[in-house]
């Protein structure tokens, strides 16, 4: 039954403007649509309580009034810039970190047993079942100055006082790295699994070392796997706000901090539509890099 209904949806021109025009609709309406309300939030100005749009039409006549001044703002205040370049440095950081120590278990993972390779990607995948709250709160009774980690390390003789552990950039990378190294780890795995390890072979039987192997052969053939980890993680790294806030300290803020005192705080949606256009275009870098090293593949 479902197999004649694709038939049909597919045989005519009206089935393919359905399959096509249904999920486009649905991203206009969801995306883009509220994208370009953003946009024109950014140009706008704030009144007492209501938003002075760009556009006016009056008795037919439409009149166009683009304020700037926030763009020029944003690249031109000392505490936007830094927010800015903390909010890449610490994204960068977080895929970094992710890379080095997703790799290895992406390919032990990819080389183990198949009778226990289901056991290893259950545990990358169990955090998923726990709300993301709830786990990021965990660090906060784990890493407090009478938390666990400092009372197992006064109680081993390691310290004699408590350390500073939480609201530093310590924690912020920490739980970072906790959240996001499961969307390293499984493009890797994806990637690695069709590796041919016969080509290993060739390259022992050919003199080269195990490390210059895999440096060589491993690595190049598994660039899609790091490149699409790498996104995932760097991209929604770059405008998180929960960790910065639980975990993260005055010395740690980053741009999903500030977009939510802009909006909340200061009541300005005007500056803060500014600071999201400005976030976004950051993010369309990597995903541009990312959709030309695709086409290049």
């Amino acid at each position: 039954m479902f197999e004649r209904i694709q038939q049909w949806l597919l045989r005519g021109g009206l089935g393919q403007r359905l399959v096509i025009g249904v999920p486009f609709a649905w991203l206009l309406t969801l995306t883009a649509i509220p994208m370009l309300i953003i946009l024109q939030f950014s140009f706008s100005q704030m009144g007492e309580a209501t938003i002075i749009k760009p556009w006016t039409l009056v008795d037919g006549v439409l009149s166009v009034k683009v304020d700037f001044n926030k763009y020029q703002f944003l690249f031109t205040d000392s505490l936007y810039v830094a927010t800015y370049l903390s909010s890449v440095k610490y994204a960068a950081i977080n895929t970094v970190l992710c890379l080095a120590i997703g790799y290895p278990f992406a390919y032990f993972l990819a080389r183990s047993p198949e009778h226990i390779r289901p056991s290893l990607l259950m545990a990358v995948m169990l955090p998923f079942w726990t709300s993301f709250l709830i786990r990021i709160y965990s660090w906060k009774g784990l890493l407090a100055t009478n938390g666990l980690f400092n009372n197992v390390l006064l109680s081993l003789g390691v310290i004699s006082e408590p350390l500073q552990m939480l609201n530093t950039p310590f924690s912020l990378t920490l739980g970072m790295v906790y959240t996001y190294l499961p969307f390293m780890i499984l493009p890797l795995v994806a990637n690695l699994q069709k590796f041919d390890t016969r080509l290993l072979e060739a390259a022992a039987d050919l003199g080269a070392t195990p490390w210059k192997a895999f440096w060589l052969i491993t690595v190049p053939l598994s660039k899609n796997g790091i490149v699409a980890g790498s996104m995932l993680v760097f991209i929604p790294s770059l405008g998180e706000y929960v960790i910065p806030e639980l975990l993260g300290g005055p010395e740690t803020l980053m741009i999903g901090r500030v977009l939510w005192d802009e909006f909340f705080g200061n009541n300005d949606w005007a500056m803060a539509s500014a600071v999201a256009v400005v976030m976004i275009m950051l993010i369309l870098v990597p995903m541009a890099v990312f959709n030309k090293f695709g086409e290049k593949s």
